[in-house]
């Protein structure tokens, strides 16, 4: 009886760190968290049905106190849960061990299977880990309000800083309501932390929002249908590129190349097009601004990214100007500008662009970012 015992927890703990391993989960499971339970409302959210995503989505809301550790460390030394959906809670598997060694592996085999199948179809391939790293209190009369600053950090060895967003309650809001009216289904279970009328202000409140948002993002990155959202895609690039223009056209010229970096890094994190032309822009963006820091090399390297982004696309109206930039900036360097000369001359010899073609400044300062 004993040894059933020991065989069946062995059984259990093998499988719950399999399925962490699986899905890069951490020790904790959304649906198992006591510190969401005993604060429903303190932590702001709204009933949450964390149990239907925990077989694929990570993250936990474990917003404590000094007052709660004493109850978390007894949550990390009581025993590992089984993965939810099998019907039997850890406490439960305790009280009626199976009775023999044989019943325990053949438990884990058929476990692992069924845990296997589900796995396949519905965990990420690579998600987006959500950390943030600071929040401010901004006081902006009449107004004031909590930035909340974000690191993106992308699953593999960190090989470069993350990008970084910056926002406030109100944009978290609009995109979770947004969100909520195109993609109901999906969104019924994701949990989203509640107005308040006060308090807004203190750290406890913001430290838990911080976790929240941590969660919220994570969780839409999990669910494919709502992480290709153009919504979702405006949520993190949008802003940056906007401020990165407005910058650009003040001649901040430094101060714009790092959104306009952030920008692309971004796109690139995101993994599916923010948008068709925004990676163009954030490319021409790159380019004005190391063209007039005297960074000719990265300037004409931007060109050429763009060059290969659009291809055969002779219509396009960043076409001419990139290959502008591209011959200039060859001749300035000393390097081969044959092909994009003969390129640029064959457009404006069919009349497909005015002669000198717009600057990719020019065509910069006058785009409308929506």
């Amino acid at each position: 009886m004993h040894r059933g015992t020991q065989e069946g927890a062995m059984a259990s703990r093998l499988l719950h760190r399999l399925r962490h391993a699986l899905a890069g989960d951490g020790p904790g499971e959304a649906a198992a968290s006591p510190e969401a339970e005993q604060f429903p409302e303190s932590s702001e959210l709204e009933d949450d049905d964390a149990e239907g995503l925990s077989s694929r989505l990570s993250g936990t809301l474990s917003f404590t106190s000094a007052e709660d550790d004493e109850d978390e460390d007894d949550e990390e030394a009581g025993p590992d849960p089984l993965p939810l959906g099998d019907g039997t809670s850890g406490e439960d598997a305790e009280r009626s061990p199976p009775p023999d060694g044989q019943r325990g592996s053949q438990l884990l085999a058929r476990q692992l299977q069924d845990f296997w199948k589900k796995s396949r179809n519905t965990l990420a391939p690579q998600r987006l880990l959500f950390e943030v790293t600071s929040a401010n209190v901004v006081k902006d009369p009449p107004s004031k309000y909590v930035l909340y600053t974000l690191a993106v950090i992308s699953p593999g060895p960190p090989d470069c800083q993350p990008a970084q967003i910056s926002r406030r309650y109100s944009d978290f809001e609009r995109l979770h309501r947004n969100l909520q009216r195109q993609f109901r289904g999906p969104m019924a279970a994701i949990s989203f932390p509640r107005k308040r009328l006060r308090r807004n202000f203190t750290a406890e409140t913001i430290a838990r929002r911080s976790r929240a948002f941590e969660q919220f993002l994570g969780h839409l990155q999990a669910v494919p249908e709502l992480r290709h959202a153009p919504d979702l895609q405006d949520f993190f690039v949008l802003p940056e590129l906007r401020r990165a223009q407005s910058l650009t056209c003040t001649g901040l010229y430094r101060e714009a190349l790092a959104l306009w970096a952030n920008a692309w890094q971004l796109q690139a994190q995101l993994g599916t097009p923010s948008g068709p032309d925004r990676p163009l822009l954030t490319l021409a963006g790159l380019a004005v601004c190391h063209q007039e820091l005297e960074d000719p090399g990265e300037a004409r390297a931007c060109c050429e990214k763009a060059l290969q982004l659009l291809g055969d696309k002779s219509l396009h109206p960043l076409l001419a100007p990139f290959l502008e930039a591209h011959v200039r900036l060859s001749w300035r360097l000393g390097l081969d500008k044959r092909q994009s000369e003969a390129r640029l001359q064959a457009l404006q010899e069919a009349g497909l662009t005015p002669t000198p073609p717009p600057s990719l400044k020019e065509l910069l300062i006058k785009e409308v970012l929506d």
